[in-house]
């Protein structure tokens, strides 16, 4: 491991090989992905995947949503297939499958057949940025059944970012002055791009059967060089929701369901008086500008469905920052802050966010919900778009659910419980698209001993994020990641993650991992020059030594390692990593590794089954003092099906760097 410490800053993103500048203007893709030309088709069945996977092979994990995936390279298409590839700042790594389809000239297209009825779509793509950052719009023709119907405008304006952490809009941006980095100067330009993709959610105008074809379709004229699609979303729409009894609705109190006039004055009064009644507050169907927090506390706002109730907004800058240190408002719903007591019983429902962030300043709350909200409350069925984060919530708060949201394209993470917060239960959230931890729990340290504790995560999707990882626990006490299905993490962290790090308080209790179906995980460190494990688990700031249980789950596809355990090296000597349990694991495909410990302590491994793997099951490197003595006890059990014990695997056996083997995909296991 290189000697690299992780203390100072929170990501530091690496260039690999050539940094793609091509990707700005022309077609061109960067060595890591490969492409080839696809003529016409005879129409197939549709391919509906999840994860871009085989449904079956994903029964049971992650959430229940209403639409069914369909990727575009398994569609007909006359476009250009990108991928597959993993590498990041490259068009396929951030891909759902990590493939998608390049449509280069006028008249290629993307035809999905549909598997079910539907009313509307969301489409996944990409378009290049300009020259000077900031992105530009280029239309795409939706045709059904050979006949146009509507014609989109995709937009980079919302994707592109460069450079180092917090990263910048900049394609021309410089390298942060005395950040580590291993590239030479003066470094290529544009440099380290990323986070190309973006999403756009589209109602057809009628109800189309199973069996009728939806096509992309690139028109002439069209300002960009190209069209990369990458997944397809399609699905029946609901009605807009009726007023519920004893509700307001908020145009009595003058909000213009337009969006040309503010309606932030108008739904603060409504909640105003719909508090002193007892009553809901109600969003009709319409387009509403909101460009500051709306504060809610003891009350119910609800919409008439995240397709149909729109809050929108723009990012517009302060006179002067405000006490929480922002520096800009954006349209979102907040509850009190923890220090003037937080919110309880506010419950938010059916209605979409669609934010205006471009860049991420950490500073500023420019989030889709956040606050303290608690105390018996409830957030689901929102849609949260183009939002700094979607779900930030500062504690200590306590009692909340959150359910059947969807939160995509955040510059930041996609949802994070933060400082002292407890008995939080997230369940069936759809996460894609996160600049950051898609779903995290931060216990951060306090003088007030507060710890994140008693929360779970469970049955929630959560796709590529852009940096970091699917799900993320730093620290706390008797937490639960449960039932969730994760695929497609980029750079700089994996599918499912603990560490010790960021200023947070010391595992206590047991943090379970159960039932967690992770896909393409174990990506490279780009820091390390290193492979990671679908799950890895990080003493880099304290020793691990709480219980932590991972049980009845699968491992698919794992680029490198399936389990790691790591110290960074300035502290190799000082922490350890002990108490982990593994029981009832499929690990089905891995690049190198099953087990990759590069840290002091020991785990138990107990009925875990492995196959497809490209490396010796067990690459114990320990804390690199190699005096023969393993210095992880890897403590098999009973069960343990797959090659654990061969000399090359044995407890001891230290690789720094295995060469890795692509494993075959997955497959039912019988």
């Amino acid at each position: 491991m290189s000697p690299v410490s992780q203390l100072l800053f929170r990501r530091r993103p690496v260039v690999i090989g050539t940094v793609v500048g091509a990707l700005l203007a022309v077609p061109g893709l960067s060595a890591a992905a490969t492409s080839s030309h696809h003529p016409p088709q005879p129409a197939p069945a549709p391919v509906v995947t999840r994860a871009g996977l085989d449904p079956a092979l994903v029964q049971g994990r992650g959430a229940d949503v209403p639409f069914v995936e369909q990727e575009a390279e398994n569609a007909v298409t006359t476009g250009e297939k990108l991928g597959p590839g993993r590498e990041a700042y490259t068009l396929p790594a951030e891909a759902s499958g990590r493939t998608a389809v390049r449509l280069n000239q006028a008249g290629q297209y993307v035809e999905f057949t549909l598997s079910k009825p539907a009313n509307g779509l969301t489409l996944r793509y990409s378009i290049p940025d300009t020259a000077s950052g900031g992105g530009l719009r280029s239309p795409l023709d939706v045709l059904v059944n050979g006949k146009r119907t509507k014609t989109m405008t995709l937009t980079s304006e919302y994707a592109w970012l460069y450079g180092m952490y917090p990263f910048s809009n900049d394609p021309n941006v410089d390298p942060i002055p005395g950040w580590w980095k291993p590239e030479p100067d003066p470094v290529a330009k544009p440099f380290r791009p990323n986070h190309f993709y973006d999403e756009q959610r589209l109602l057809l105008g009628k109800t189309y059967k199973a069996g009728d074809k939806v096509r992309f379709q690139l028109p002439a004229g069209a300002p960009a060089a190209w069209t990369v699609l990458d997944v397809a979303d399609f699905e029946l729409v609901a009605s807009p929701l009726r007023q519920p009894r004893k509700s307001l609705d908020v145009r009595l109190f003058g909000a213009d369901p337009t969006g040309q006039r503010d309606a932030a004055p108008a739904i603060d009064k409504t909640i105003a008086v719909a508090k002193k009644l007892g009553w809901t507050v109600f969003i009709p169907p319409g387009t509403y500008q909101v460009n500051r927090h709306i504060v809610v506390d003891k009350v119910t706002v609800q919409g008439a469905g995240n397709w149909w109730t729109i809050i929108k907004g723009k990012v517009l800058p302060l006179a002067e920052p405000a006490p929480d240190k922002s520096v800009h408002s954006a349209p979102g719903f907040y509850g009190k802050y923890a220090d003037a007591g937080g919110s309880t019983k506010v419950h938010l429902s059916d209605f979409a966010i669609e934010s205006d962030v471009r860049e991420r300043i950490d500073t500023d709350q420019v989030n889709g919900i956040g606050g303290a909200i608690g105390g018996g409350s409830t957030i689901q069925n929102l849609y949260l778009h183009h939002t700094k984060v979607g779900i930030w919530l500062d504690g200590p708060m306590s009692g909340l659910l959150i359910r059947n949201n969807v939160i995509t394209d955040a510059v930041a993470d996609g949802m994070n419980l933060h400082l002292g917060v407890s008995n939080v239960r997230a369940t069936n959230n759809f996460v894609r698209n996160s600049g950051d931890d898609g779903l995290a729990m931060w216990s951060e340290a306090n003088a007030a001993g507060l710890v994140n504790h008693d929360n779970v995560y469970d049955h929630n999707t959560v796709q590529t994020p852009v940096l970091a990882n699917d799900i993320a626990i730093y620290g706390g006490r008797d937490n639960a990641v449960t039932d969730n299905l994760v695929a497609d993490p980029i750079r700089e962290g994996s599918t499912l993650h603990a560490g010790s790090r960021f200023g947070s308080t010391p595992f206590e209790g047991t943090l379970s991992f159960a039932r967690n179906t992770t896909v393409r995980g174990g990506p490279r460190d780009l820091n390390w020059d290193l492979g990671l494990g679908a799950i890895w688990l990080y003493a880099l700031q304290s020793n691990m030594s709480g219980k932590i249980e991972v049980t009845d789950s699968s491992f698919l596809d794992s680029t490198y390692n399936a389990f790691m355990f790591v110290v960074d090296w300035p502290v190799k000597d000082d922490y350890s990593l002990t108490n982990v349990a593994f029981r009832n694991i499929k690990v089905d495909g891995t690049g190198t590794n099953v087990v990759n410990a590069r840290v002091g302590g020991w785990a138990t491994f107990e009925n875990v089954d492995a196959r497809n793997v490209g490396a010796p099951f067990i690459n114990n490197c320990g804390t690199f003092h190699f005096t023969g003595i393993p210095e992880f006890d890897v403590r098999l059990g009973t069960g343990n099906d797959g090659n654990w014990t061969t000399d090359a695997g044995a407890p001891g056996h230290c690789e720094d760097r295995p060469p890795v083997v692509p494993p075959p995909a997955p497959s039912p296991w019988n």
